[in-house]
Order: C-alpha cells, then sequence, then structure tokens
C-alpha cells in the first residue's frame, strides 16, 4: 500500500503516480503489467514514459485540438518518418522548421510560393504559407489510442470504476473532505492513515467468521 500527497494541480498527478511506480518497483520489485487512469493522465510525455517501462497504458489519449475554422486538419496530411516531414493533399513536402523543447512541439511549414500557388489553398488555410504540428511522442500516443478498443482496455475500465468507488468512500466515511494536518507531510499522514483504516476493514471482510 502507497500513497503520495500533491498540491492540488493536474500536472502533479503524473508527477505523484511516477513516484508511486518507482518506489513499488524500488522497495517491492514489483511493477504492474498495466495502468488505468482518466484523461488528465493522457500526456504524450508520460505515456511515453510508461511505455519505456513495459507498462500499457489503458488512459485516454489527452488531445487539445487547435480550431481550423473548416480548413483541413493534420488528418489531411501524410508523416513520413524516414524523412521526418509532411505531404500536404497536393504532394508538396513540409519540411522541420521549428523545435519546441518545452511543449514537445515539432512544427513543419510550406513554402510561401508553394502555398501561393495552389489550388486549394482556400480550403487548407488563410494564411501565407499552411503549418502543422507534431507530437515528439506521437509514436507513443498512437499506440495508445490503438489500444482503446481492446478487450483489455475495457477491462480496466471496468476495474477503474471500483477503485473511483474507494475514493469516494475515503471522502464520505474517512471525513477526508477536509485535512486536519498542514503541508503535504501532514496530508500524506492523514492519507496513509485513511488508506490504511479502509484496508484492515475490506480485509476483515474477507476473513471467514
Amino acid at each position: 500500500m502507497d500513497v503520495e500527497a500533491t498540491p492540488a494541480r493536474l500536472s502533479q498527478e503524473i508527477i505523484a503516480t511516477k513516484s508511486m511506480l518507482e518506489r513499488s518497483a524500488k522497495r517491492h520489485n514489483f511493477q504492474p503489467d498495466r495502468i488505468a487512469a482518466d484523461g488528465s493522465y493522457g500526456a504524450g510525455p508520460f505515456l511515453a514514459w510508461l511505455l519505456n517501462r513495459d507498462v500499457t497504458p489503458h488512459i485516454p489519449i489527452l488531445d487539445r485540438k487547435h480550431q481550423t475554422n473548416g480548413k483541413y486538419d493534420i488528418n489531411h496530411f501524410q508523416y513520413d518518418a524516414e524523412r521526418d516531414s509532411f505531404s500536404c493533399l497536393e504532394g508538396h513536402e513540409m519540411t522541420l522548421r521549428r523545435v519546441k523543447e518545452n511543449d514537445r512541439i515539432r512544427s513543419y511549414y510550406a513554402s510561401k510560393e508553394t502555398c501561393g500557388a495552389c489550388p486549394i489553398r482556400k480550403t487548407c488555410t488563410d494564411a501565407p504559407f499552411r503549418t502543422v504540428t507534431r507530437h515528439m511522442d506521437e509514436h507513443a500516443r498512437q499506440t495508445v489510442r490503438a489500444l482503446k478498443h481492446t478487450s483489455a482496455h475495457d477491462e480496466s475500465r471496468r476495474r477503474r470504476k471500483k477503485v473511483e468507488v474507494l475514493f469516494a468512500h475515503l471522502k464520505r466515511h474517512l471525513s477526508l473532505r477536509r485535512l486536519r494536518l498542514r503541508g503535504l507531510k501532514g496530508a500524506n499522514e492523514e492519507f496513509l492513515l485513511a488508506a490504511t483504516a479502509q484496508h484492515l476493514k475490506r480485509l476483515s471482510k474477507m476473513v471467514p467468521s
């Protein structure tokens, strides 16, 4: 059993999950084969981190799709992994021009001359030239996306609901709606005590009377 208290920010949930998985492997030489979570855990870097550790993520992909105002989206462009470039519907190559390491985004641009003479430009972009972006962890995102309709994914989703019931029980019956101790250390101690009490209660029901 393990707990990890964090500040109330979504980004901290992934950090806490990594810490708990690493701690479990170090202390108990245990690593799960798969992990189920909601969409807030579906960021590309975290999915890639799990796959690199041979943990199968049954997690919805976190997509923040940009508005295209009726123009062609990225699904209309073909990616060439060998050349690390895209091709548009007219067959013109879009080369890598910009990399944002912090956002883990790579941007590919068509030339101004090519777009200027393109017969379908009005349905593609209002800008002087078209750009498309690709996540650095897109391979991991595609791998996880392909798992969505598998029976194993469905089973993980059903099991996840049982865990969410336990969280609701902690809030409602073990008074974890508000914490009494200050700081992350105090929160961690309260979480650990509450989780211990909850598990002991569940174990007692498994023992034959």
